[in-house]
């Protein structure tokens, strides 16, 4: 009896896992070779460089984590930046400001995006470098 009714939970969960939509995947910490990587898989990126004292970037932070999770931005991978302790990376990058949202496809650079911290403008930010 105990056996019948673990195959049918499984065999329930089965369905639920196959109708449940991809979604994006979850911010990553930077790095230079995390950046390499993610661009040599033909990833769109989003980074993301964010101090925690910084208020812009706390407000810009629910728009990003629900990019995150949104199956319209699946192929979205978003890189957060520490913006008070990767000095090497931010200079790499040619990143001057806290709440600089940067956009690869592929290798190459197709925005920024500073202090902006409307979600329809960063959602459309986001959706411009996918396509």
């Amino acid at each position: 009896m105990r056996y019948r009714t673990l195959a049918y939970v499984a065999f329930a969960m089965s369905g639920v896992m196959a109708t449940m939509p991809a979604v994006a995947q979850p911010e990553r910490p930077f790095s230079l070779s995390t950046l390499k990587a993610v661009q040599a898989r033909g990833q769109v990126v989003l980074v993301d460089v964010y101090a925690p004292w910084c208020p812009v970037c706390r407000a810009q932070a629910p728009t990003i984590a629900a990019l995150t999770t949104d199956p319209a931005f699946k192929k979205l991978q978003v890189l957060k930046l520490d913006y008070d302790h990767q000095d090497a990376e931010k200079k790499v990058l040619a990143v001057s400001k806290q709440s600089t949202l940067i956009a690869y496809r592929g290798g190459r650079e197709v925005g920024r995006l500073l202090g902006v911290t409307d979600p329809g403008q960063i959602r459309k930010f986001a959706a411009t470098a996918l396509q």
